[in-house]
């Protein structure tokens, strides 16, 4: 949940920097919104995790492994079920507001969002490349530029290149965290990347995003297009390299060593954290 209002806080920012004076009930709306598709995702994966058998082979840790929730209280599942679905639905009521009030140019956002939701368990864990950019996709593109676009009523080229940065570290953050997991989301026939790639072209692929991220932030506050300030947001990245270091070296058994996990988590939500503050100072 944190980085849901993470994303919305930077996608605010962005609108702010161009329209100072936002409407700060459309932005508690926004969010509320992106906190229900974020629980309504969440819960529905734990629904399913639990009927397909998945949560009664996997390894729980502090990051993988889903809550454990409904293996000790399975008579809790069809509510865990119903919570997902009347999420989505109040979701989708927010949406609707947001249509009729910003116009149809936001359908898009809305029905991709929708969209990953429904498919997110039981297709897209299915098909490695668009699991692996799925993340990226909903929290830094629909919940950064959508904030962005509700807030201001046009698309700003800015909320596209600056969500490209949470796009990245989202990637990352579910890519690792489905290591501890491979073995049991093969069994019951899931197919992501790191399962259909393996872990060396895993761990480059989380070089390679982590790298880029770096990269975006660092052309952008060369060129101006973030303020210079926005150089502190560099500062977490040691800690991807930490993860990325432990990735490499307990791959599948990553788990055991939290430390690791706990970087990534870091690094994805304190960047466009620190990117709001710049962009808002």
């Amino acid at each position: 949940m944190i980085l849901t209002m993470a994303c919305v806080f930077l996608g605010a920012s962005i609108a702010i920097s161009s329209q100072p004076d936002i409407s700060i009930p459309i932005l508690l709306l926004a969010l509320t919104g992106a906190l229900l598709a974020h629980i309504s995702v969440n819960t529905l994966n734990e629904y399913f995790d639990f009927k397909s058998g998945l949560d009664s082979i996997t390894i729980k840790t502090p990051f993988s492994g889903g809550s454990g929730a409904l293996p000790q209280h399975p008579d809790n599942a069809n509510m865990v079920f119903y919570i997902g679905i009347f999420s989505l639905l109040l979701t989708t009521l927010i949406g609707c507001f947001f249509l009729s009030h910003c116009g149809l140019r936001l359908l898009p956002i809305g029905l991709i969002g929708i969209g990953l939701i429904l498919t997110y368990t039981q297709y897209i864990n299915k098909r490695p490349i668009i699991c692996l950019l799925t993340p990226g996709v909903g929290f830094g593109i629909l919940m950064v530029v959508g904030t962005q676009f509700v807030l201001t009523g046009e698309y700003l080229a800015k909320s596209f290149v600056i969500g490209v940065i949470p796009f990245l570290l989202a990637n990352n953050l579910l890519l690792l965290n489905q290591y501890p997991d491979i073995q049991a989301d093969a069994q019951i026939g899931r197919n992501h990347f790191p399962i259909a790639y393996g872990f060396n072209l895993s761990n480059f692929i989380y070089g390679l995003f982590t790298l880029l991220t770096m990269l975006i932030i660092t052309a952008n506050v060369l060129i101006g297009y973030l303020p210079s300030q926005s150089w502190i947001a560099l500062t977490p990245m040691p800690l991807a390299c930490v993860a990325l270091y432990g990735a490499i070296k307990h791959k599948e058994c990553i788990g055991k060593h939290p430390l690791y996990l706990a970087s990534n988590v870091a690094v994805v939500v304190s960047i466009p954290l620190l990117l709001s503050i710049a962009i808002l100072l």
